[in-house]
């Protein structure tokens, strides 16, 4: 083989070398590039994601904010609802005792009630002997009736007339008047308790109102509001 036919395969095998260095760096470069674009569609994606979670996290953030709020203003409003409903229940019932400070005023009607009162008192505490207390406006016609509300007692129970003491030391309040409109007072009635005073019987006019409001307070509520309140 002479210079020519050497000079030749080398430039040949030069050739090959070459093609195939440039085909190897075209497979890496492609390679590379697939590598770079699966990366940077991950971290892309990666993103998004990172993205699309803050913004469900805040979306979430709001939708509570406005739950609360609205929660918060349904509750106010209620609230609002039922003060009114109260306000308009206990003007019904300072209207009810108003109208009680005149019951006293009929002084025969009164005079009944009065004698009715002390024998309900009576047969409620059953004692042989009881302290009554009244208003000292009172006391008068609690003393002409007292005797009659014993008989009357003792022919319903069955039982000797009881021992009645009026207290003439401590009296219930008196009606309001103009000069004292917000201290205590009584519309009317009496309070009995056993000598011992472990056992009273509260039967005043204002706690009888008391009773009869508390009992009739759903009914009330029902006809004012169409349903029963609490």
């Amino acid at each position: 083989m002479n210079d020519a036919d050497v000079a030749k395969q080398i430039q040949q095998m030069v050739r090959f070398i070459r093609q195939e260095a440039e085909e190897k760096a075209n497979e890496i470069l492609v390679s590379a590039e697939e590598e770079f674009n699966i990366e940077k569609l991950q971290l892309v994606e990666a993103e998004k994601k990172k993205i699309r979670q803050e913004y469900e996290r805040k979306a979430k953030q709001v939708e509570v904010r406005k739950k609360i709020e609205y929660s918060m203003q349904l509750n106010a409003s209620r609230i609002k609802v039922l003060q009114a409903q109260d306000d308009v229940v206990n003007s019904m019932k300072d209207t009810a005792s108003k109208e009680l400070l005149c019951v006293s005023d009929n002084s025969n009607a009164y005079r009944k009630l009065l004698e009715e009162l002390i024998v309900q008192s009576l047969l409620r505490l059953k004692e042989p002997s009881v302290l009554l207390r009244c208003r000292e406006v009172d006391r008068g016609l609690v003393e002409s009736i007292l005797e009659e509300a014993k008989h009357e007692y003792a022919r319903k129970a069955k039982v000797h007339s009881p021992k009645v003491t009026v207290d003439y030391h401590v009296y219930l309040p008196p009606p309001p008047s103009s000069e004292d409109s917000h201290g205590p007072f009584c519309s009317g009635g009496v309070v009995l308790a056993s000598q011992d005073g472990k056992i009273v019987f509260e039967d005043t006019l204002d706690a009888r109102l008391d009773v009869v409001f508390r009992q009739k307070l759903p009914e009330i509520r029902k006809r004012l509001f169409g349903k029963v309140g609490a």
